[in-house]
């Protein structure tokens, strides 16, 4: 009877031990995984990026820059990685598809390339240029060897700003205009520094900039991308018709 008390006790006491040990095991590996969590949460806040976020490849790069391209986003074809073309083309995609406007390529906006359509001006069928004011894009329709380029733009911010003593509303006029004079290079205008600008009334010009928000910030000219202001000038010979519109409003 006493031997089988002993070993009893000896029984219950191994078991106790073995479960001390299995709880201190269980404890440090749940420790060590909290720090490792902690650890990357506090990396991924210092670097301001999301530690797990994939890279996107440079074949599927090139593949959303194909898509772009066939899509009609004017985008460079002759480079690679995420340049500033693709950016802006990505920018007027998500403009035109009511995506969140990022210019930032993830595996998302590559599905949505995938099954997207080509966007359509509102005048097909002849050449000219069309600019949406409502979702800042800009149509370059049957010039040159392309038939649809589509650009994002920035007009007028409709801001009150004062020049030559005279207070004005910073605001891109909508109407049927054509193409009236252009110059070649850099501009310096009273407001800034104008690129191969495209004048369709008075001061008003579509020109390169090197800020093109993804919303309007101008005093009242169409801001495009630097990569594309001067072949644009080039497409856009003096007597082009360009036509500006708003959502709620014609042409």
């Amino acid at each position: 009877m006493n031997t089988e008390i002993v070993r009893t006790n000896f029984l219950r006491k191994a078991a106790f031990c073995l479960s001390v040990l299995i709880f201190a095991s269980n404890s440090a590996l749940a420790a060590t995984i909290i720090y490792e969590q902690t650890a990357t949460t506090a990396q991924s806040s210092k670097s301001g990026k999301p530690a797990t976020k994939p890279k996107m490849t440079e074949q599927e790069i090139a593949e959303a820059r194909q898509l772009l391209n066939a899509l009609g986003y004017w985008i460079e074809l002759n480079t690679t990685g995420l340049d500033a073309s693709l950016r802006h083309a990505l920018i007027a995609f998500q403009k035109i598809e009511g995506r969140p406007k990022t210019g930032v390529f993830t595996a998302s906006e590559l599905d949505a390339l995938r099954v997207a359509q080509p966007p359509a001006p509102r005048e097909p069928g002849f050449p000219h240029i069309e600019v949406d004011l409502g979702r800042q894009i800009l149509f370059i329709v049957e010039l040159g060897d392309a038939p649809l380029r589509v650009l994002p733009i920035s007009s007028g911010s409709g801001e009150l700003f004062t020049e030559g003593g005279v207070t004005r509303r910073a605001v891109t006029p909508t109407g049927r205009f054509k193409v009236l004079r252009k110059i070649e290079g850099w501009r310096k205008s009273p407001l800034g520094l104008l690129h191969y600008p495209s004048y369709i009334y008075g001061g008003i010009a579509i020109h390169g900039n090197p800020s093109v928000p993804a919303t309007p910030a101008s005093h009242g000219c169409i801001r495009i991308p630097m990569f594309a202001s001067k072949p644009f000038s080039e497409l856009a010979a003096i007597g082009t018709v360009v036509i500006v519109y708003d959502d709620n409003l014609t042409p």
